[in-house]
């Protein structure tokens, strides 16, 4: 199964739910699911900030899913 799947259903949200966060079309979003369609950087950064995991975890390059820790420079350039 998706990662992203499992955390949307984990989470007890819907397609529409997170295509709504992402500002895309529910279509497009059941495509990142079904991996017809690659999700962008930064659709990349708004899931791992909403669900508090890291972007590594999503692509299944970790099974850790607590996120790293914010870069000083991150923070302060916020």
């Amino acid at each position: 199964m998706n990662r992203i799947r499992e955390l949307r259903e984990d989470h007890d949200l819907n397609q529409k739910d997170l295509s709504k966060i992402l500002n895309v079309s529910q279509q497009q979003y059941s495509r990142y699911e079904t991996g017809l369609n690659q999700m962008t950087y930064e659709q990349l950064i708004i899931l791992s900030e909403y669900y508090n995991v890291s972007i590594d975890y999503i692509l299944y390059n970790t099974d850790v899913r607590e996120p790293y820790p914010k870069s000083v420079i991150f923070k302060n350039s916020k």
